[in-house]
């Protein structure tokens, strides 16, 4: 069957409480990273389990060795830097451990020096017997927060240049990953999304950028990464407005950058947030062409109560308005746990959005 699944999910999962208190105590020096690994491979094996027995056919890690993510894929490319924490969100709760996500700058030439996330792929192909998925953060996060200026210009005078030597970067990464077997790449990307909020646009414009230029840049970079891949490497690509614990940094629907999404971006499949009015309605979608599936985000992870799986068909006939329903398929808005921290539900809660992604797309299209 043509990837992405009619059931489908984001990639991360709420962490066991194994994995995080023993993350805790390895940034603390009390374990190994190699005694770590040792306990998420078993906290991964499980959830694997779990995922596969609610039906889901697209399998990851969960994201377990990361904190981030984003930062923790990013900052193995050598000429990055994660350094302090960003403005915080007026939406999101405050961590008791004072926590605000860290920025990440360019300071000095982007270069792939290392496999990143191969090791972890081939060790969830050894735990799934369905299709493993992995999500890794689209290149346009190395430029969105800061542009021009969160890149240092004796290493880069050339904008060119700098796009050049990240999209080169990824080639090798995914390249790495595909001769490991990889067949299902997802780009995990905010800043398309973000440059549908008005206040976003705003904000670049105050940093030199053109929101209105932007998006073509960002089509550009993401071509040049994934054009020319194997037939059989499916690549999706998932929009999203903000996730940390359960809250958003952006909102606004997808029509300002929508028929450049659709129609200039080369990826299979669009996984696009749609739980709730901050996604706006469904329109844009008329701009996705035949040959490509959306996944409707309309079951949300930020919540723990169950929508209604009647309400759910409803909304799915209300896209087919725009484009077949032959290809659309249905998922989760974001992540569970999109850092560490995690979704503001409980295991329970989050298996039982599984299920019902499941059960969703059997009753829509007869099969997951």
């Amino acid at each position: 069957m043509k990837l992405p699944f009619r059931a489908d999910h984001v990639g991360s999962l709420l962490r066991t409480p194994e994995v995080k208190e023993n993350r805790l105590k390895w940034k603390n020096g009390l374990i190994s990273a190699e005694e770590l690994r040792e306990i998420e491979n078993v906290g991964i094996a499980e959830t694997v389990k779990k995922l596969e027995s609610t039906g889901m056919k697209s399998i990851t890690d969960g994201e377990f060795r990361r904190d981030y993510f984003h930062l923790d894929f990013l900052k193995e490319l050598a000429g990055v830097t994660v350094t302090g924490g960003i403005e915080a969100n007026p939406n999101a709760k405050v961590a008791e451990d004072g926590f605000t996500p860290p920025k990440l700058t360019v300071t000095g030439k982007l270069a792939h020096v290392k496999d990143i996330q191969v090791a972890d792929f081939e060790f969830l192909k050894t735990v799934t017997t369905q299709t493993p998925k992995v999500s890794i953060p689209s290149p346009t996060m190395v430029h969105f927060r800061g542009g021009r200026k969160s890149i240092d210009i004796n290493s880069y005078p050339d904008m060119d240049e700098f796009f050049h030597d990240l999209s080169n970067a990824y080639k090798q990464e995914i390249d790495r990953l595909y001769q490991s077997g990889l067949r299902y790449l997802q780009l995990d990307d905010t800043n398309l999304a973000y440059l549908c909020d008005p206040k976003m646009r705003a904000a670049a414009l105050e940093r030199g950028e053109d929101p209105n230029e932007l998006p073509k840049t960002y089509a550009a970079l993401i071509n040049s990464v994934i054009d020319g891949r194997p037939k059989d490497l499916t690549v999706g690509i998932h929009l999203c407005r903000g996730n940390y614990r359960s809250t958003w940094f952006a909102e606004g629907g997808y029509e300002p950058v929508a028929e450049i999404l659709f129609n200039s971006i080369n990826v299979d499949g669009y996984f696009l947030e749609y739980d709730d009015e901050r996604s706006g309605d469904f329109a844009p979608l008329r701009f996705v062409p035949d040959n490509k599936r959306v996944v409707l985000g309309i079951i949300s992870s930020k919540v723990k109560e169950l929508e209604s799986i009647d309400d759910l068909c409803k909304r799915i006939d209300e896209a087919a308005k725009y484009m077949p329903l032959e290809n659309m398929c249905v998922s989760p808005q974001c992540g569970f746990s999109s850092t560490h921290h995690g979704n503001d539900m409980s295991f329970d809660d989050q298996w039982r959005k599984m299920e019902l992604v499941v059960n969703t797309a059997i009753k829509v299209w007869g099969e997951a």
